[in-house]
């Protein structure tokens, strides 16, 4: 047998295959020689870290399947237990006192040994990788030795720190350090202070938190800052061949003020038989990130850029992402560009793609595009001039008209942002909350992106083509009761089918238009969805009601729309695949596909973090003020409240209520014992801030008004 990993995952997946040591399996294997051992350790390493087998206690690698699981931990908030995610998406419920030392982040190989609930429940058995390698924390000291006390509650040890290994930290101090020793049964972890960051409540600390938290990288290797120093910082003539010229079409950039990036551009034109022939150019990072280049490894390996409120964590070098492959206004620039044509109905009777060439007319803003559309400003429009006005105002209706097709098929398209944006001080303190507007401009880039992306996908899927595919599976059963009772706690009768159409929950955000819980109503309806992710087989996209979608239109920050580019090549030159090729291929974006949906939720999770820092940081600020707030949530241990405009939430505990109140869980209410006042969803208060802890990310209220606006007396 050729020793390849191809082989030899087919010789463990074989079903004569029984547990064997690495000398039986050089036996078997007829594996002679010191370099074939050498290849084969290799190989069994790579297969072990990709989660296909385990070395057991006894030396003998066995199978994953069955009742022995492969997948990697994710600890509950405070740190009591985790669940283990399989490669395939299932979650296994894993007790603290099942865990053998494994943190939070690790990878793991696990037995499945019963069930606590509807889940299965599993025991670690081996730990295959471990996450984290760096903490932050607080440091303290007790006699000679120091501790670290980690920030992240799902971290749930103490790191002792020898005298040596303080690195001039002291008591209270916030500090970075490596991890030198992993726990073991007898002892906690050990760990090296490398950075003292200082005081806990600096918010120029929340930043670094953050990037060792969720071990997001700060600078890029040697190998890819010399490899970049390669790529031009120009297109040249040679670069054109075989390319579709748009330098002399109105093609224009529309982004946030703020954005330094730009990934995608649109053009568009009125066709003399009515229909609308709607251009969407993408850069063409592919044509200066080659397959397998450091550049690539590093990209993918990074899986998305990281946006950090006012820092960004990219995924290119900026000579890529700000540069070269920025479709910047006047310059030229590769693009993959997807021209579609789009009758007054919405419908696409025709489509072309090419790679291509374009030079952006202008650099547009959502604001001015905003200002334009919706207050018809004639400074806007003078200083745009007359044909780039023309042309919002056509995009602006081919927009509506795609939109409502959208919402005619059953697409949720309602769902209001609560997402805010930080205005911080050169301390970066938090000094204003405001919520992210939306208006015609945001609207018009969103429709045209999913059209795009819509179109793409559907080609491959016609094809029966390996691709990555951005999928949106069903709501649980389950999930969807959850909403259906909190509804039913609001007073809102909904009907839900037993097969869930996307189109339902629509309505259902129609009908919410002005609940003064509108905000809440939508945070349960997306969390009883599941997650979008990438994968290598189409089941479509339940939120967008797409029967096929991908990303395909920002490869600047996420790798998947670049890999979509390259297959997209591979398409348009009619390269052919061997039916070898198709399996491996599919393999390949299997692995691809996991990867990125891992990376893109720790980036989502990292973002939130931060957000939430920053929160409670502007709530510190204004202790002992008072504030319109919301109930969103009835517990039998308090209110969970919400200052509406600024997203912010926070606990008002039962003890601080002036009686002895009960808990109604039926009708998930708090009712005064003596009073017989009821506190309940949706509920309108002022709330005075008594506490904030950015550590713990817990605020806590009290109620200044014993009136509610929505009084209830039994």
């Amino acid at each position: 047998m050729t020793i390849s990993k191809k082989n030899i995952l087919k010789f463990f997946e074989s079903p004569d295959y029984s547990p064997s040591t690495l000398k039986e399996l050089c036996k078997l294997l007829r594996i002679k020689g010191k370099d074939q051992r050498k290849k084969l350790r290799s190989i069994l390493k790579e297969l072990i870290k990709e989660g296909y087998i385990f070395r057991d206690s006894r030396g003998k690698y066995r199978r994953i399947g069955d009742s022995i699981v492969f997948g990697k931990l994710e600890f509950t908030r405070r740190g009591t237990a985790a669940y283990l995610t399989t490669p395939e998406g299932e979650s296994i419920f894993i007790p603290l006192e099942n865990m053998k030392n494994a943190m939070h982040g690790d990878k793991v190989v696990a037995e499945i040994i019963g069930h606590r609930g509807l889940l299965k429940k599993g025991l670690v058995v081996q730990i295959v990788e471990r996450s984290l390698k760096k903490i932050v924390g607080v440091f303290e000291t007790r006699g000679l030795f120091g501790f670290i006390v980690p920030v992240d509650p799902k971290i749930n040890y103490d790191f002792y720190v020898s005298s040596e290994n303080f690195g001039g930290a002291r008591p209270g101090q916030l500090v970075v350090a490596k991890i030198i020793k992993y726990p073991t049964k007898a002892k906690n972890p050990e760990a090296k202070v490398i950075s003292v960051l200082g005081n806990v409540d600096d918010p120029s600390n929340d930043l670094p938190i953050v990037l060792v938290k969720h071990n997001l990288p700060e600078e890029f290797p040697e190998e890819v800052i010399e490899e970049t120093k390669k790529i031009p910082t120009r297109v040249y003539k040679r670069d054109l061949k075989g390319r579709k010229d748009f330098r002399d079409k109105i093609v224009f950039t529309i982004d946030g003020e703020d954005a330094k990036d730009f990934d995608d551009a649109v053009s568009i034109e009125l066709l003399d038989n009515g229909n609308y022939l709607l251009g969407v150019h993408i850069a063409d990072v592919s044509h200066y990130v080659k397959e397998g280049s450091a550049l690539d490894r590093e990209a993918y390996s990074r899986g998305t850029s990281v946006y950090l409120i006012d820092t960004v964590i990219p995924m290119l070098p900026f000579k890529l992402s700000n540069g070269i492959c920025s479709l910047v206004e006047g310059k030229d620039r590769l693009t993959m560009s997807i021209e579609m044509e789009i009758t007054p109905k919405g419908d696409i009777v025709n489509y072309e793609i090419n790679e291509s060439v374009i030079r952006s007319k202008k650099r547009l803003t959502y604001s001015e595009v905003n200002r334009l559309l919706e207050d018809n400003d004639e400074l806007v429009a003078t200083n745009l001039g007359e044909e780039i006005s023309e042309k919002l105002r056509l995009m602006a209706k081919l927009a509506k008209i795609l939109r409502t097709r959208r919402k005619e098929r059953g697409a949720i398209i309602d769902i209001k942002s609560d997402e805010v944006k930080m205005i911080l001080n050169e301390k970066k303190w938090p000094i204003d909350i405001v919520p992210r507007r939306r208006g015609i401009a945001e609207i018009l880039i969103e429709e045209f992106m999913i059209k795009a992306n819509e179109t793409v996908a559907e080609i491959f899927d016609k094809f029966d083509l390996p691709f990555l595919y951005r999928v949106h599976e069903e709501p649980e059963l389950e999930e969807i009761m959850e909403l259906k009772m909190y509804l039913s706690v609001l007073g809102i009768k909904v009907n839900f089918p037993k097969k869930v159409h996307p189109g339902t929950l629509q309505k259902l955000l129609e009908a919410t238009e002005n609940h003064p819980l509108r905000s809440s109503v939508e945070r349960l309806l997306v969390r009883s969805m599941k997650r979008a992710m990438y994968s290598e087989t189409n089941i479509g996209h339940f939120g967008l009601a797409s029967y096929s979608y991908t990303h395909f239109t920002s490869p600047i920050r996420r790798y998947p729309d670049l890999i979509v580019h390259r297959l997209l090549k591979r398409f348009l030159k009619g390269e052919k695949f061997s039916e070898e090729q198709l399996e491996d291929a599919r393999k390949k974006l299997f692995m691809v596909a996991k990867h990125c949906s891992e990376r893109e939720r720790k980036a989502d999770e990292a973002e939130w973090d931060l957000v939430a820092m920053k929160k409670v940081e502007y709530i510190s600020q204004h202790i002992g003020e008072i504030f319109d707030v919301v109930v969103t949530s009835v517990t039998k241990f308090g209110l969970f409240v919400e200052i509406p405009e600024k997203a912010i939430s926070g606990l008002i505990h039962i003890s601080t209520l002036n009686d002895y109140f009960i808990y109604d869980e039926n009708r998930n209410m708090l009712i005064g014992e003596r009073s017989r006042k009821i506190y309940r969803l949706g509920d309108k208060l002022k709330a005075k801030v008594v506490s904030a802890d950015k550590i713990r990310m817990e605020i806590d209220f009290e109620i200044v008004e014993e009136e509610s606006e929505n009084e209830h007396v039994q």
